[in-house]
């Protein structure tokens, strides 16, 4: 087996190869340390959606969209408003729908921290600092950084995300992973092969403009697709399937996360994650491109302006000093 955590040039930018045995990952700071491309190169399995003919500049103009961003505020706050419990910020609207919507950290350059192979594991960190030297911080006064771990081995990817408040205002904790997957994922996989499973609890529904109206919606035939494991995550348009995350099974084990499955070969992409991650917004774009995003949320769409119990909307809030790390693990079977 080899094993080895390389910085390597990706079309003039810097990125972290990792190679750990049948699996190879690129890390890329320049585009938010973004899991650029995930493979289990001995099941020819292409995890992530990646595409090399995008120009730098492209892929930082849909970096939403590509690989495992990480969305640093998650989905959608209502008007642009974020409400704190010590003040009140203003986002520019930046989505059709009249909302702000991914926040700026997945477009931002990052630094490398190191690149290191310890026994038969293979480590990027990347970090990001967020002061008064960002465009943002006119509108968002309240500097954090961003600390990012991840270790290739034998069982896969492990991701670990760090945020900590280096202000002295209160800063609202929200991550979402606008994790991209193929379908199909493998060269002679199928769409209509694809299956997706998700242990769902209840359904949001959502307003015109894609918030939260604080009701929820009766589980359809469709929705228990995701909880049987049938469902088929492309060629249909799923637009924001919104649910309570729920423990399930995997091969008669307890398991949190998302399953995608090729029914004809048997393989499976396997998506765990920590239990802060409370929502599952599914969505694939029309589903026609080849793709489809299981994202993990941990507040829910506009958390911080509804009128919600924080363990009911997972809305949480950092002191200045206070740190959280949330993780996720992707691994082939």
């Amino acid at each position: 087996m080899s094993y080895s955590a390389n910085i390597v040039d990706y079309k003039g930018k810097d990125t972290i190869e990792l190679v750990a045995g049948k699996y190879r990952a690129v890390i890329a700071p320049f585009l938010g340390s973004n899991v650029l491309r995930m493979q289990d190169t001995e099941a020819d399995i292409e995890v992530l959606r990646y595409d090399e003919s995008l120009s730098i500049e492209e892929l930082k103009a849909s970096a939403e969209v590509y690989g495992l961003p990480t969305l640093y505020l998650p989905n959608r706050l209502a008007k642009g408003i974020l409400k704190v419990s010590d003040a009140t910020y203003n986002f520019p609207v930046n989505d059709p729908l009249g909302n702000h919507i991914h926040g700026f950290l997945h477009k931002r350059e990052h630094e490398i921290v190191s690149a290191t192979v310890e026994g038969n594991k293979a480590i990027a960190k990347t970090a990001f600092v967020y002061d008064d030297k960002d465009e943002c911080f006119s509108f968002y006064p309240v500097s954090f950084k961003a600390e990012f771990t991840f270790t290739l081995s034998d069982e896969g990817l492990n991701y670990e995300f760090t945020m900590t408040n280096t202000s002295n205002k209160q800063l609202p904790f929200g991550v979402c992973n606008h994790t991209a997957i193929n379908g199909p994922f493998t060269k002679d996989g199928d769409g209509l092969d694809m299956r997706l499973y998700i242990p769902v609890g209840e359904k949001w529904e959502l307003s015109k403009s894609c918030i939260p109206t604080g009701e929820f919606l009766p589980i359809t035939n469709h929705d228990r697709q995701y909880i049987t494991g049938s469902q088929v995550p492309v060629l249909h348009n799923i637009d924001n399937d919104v649910f309570f995350a729920e423990e399930g099974s995997l091969d008669d084990k307890p398991f949190y996360g998302a399953v995608a499955t090729d029914i004809k070969s048997g393989k499976r992409i396997c998506y765990e994650v920590c239990r802060d991650f409370k929502f599952w917004i599914v969505w694939n774009d029309q589903g026609k491109k080849g793709f489809f995003c299981p994202e993990p949320c941990t507040w829910i769409i506009d958390a911080p302006n509804q009128p919600l119990p924080a363990d009911e909307s997972g809305y949480v809030e950092l002191a200045p000093g206070e740190s959280k790390t949330i993780s996720e693990k992707l691994y082939t079977m």
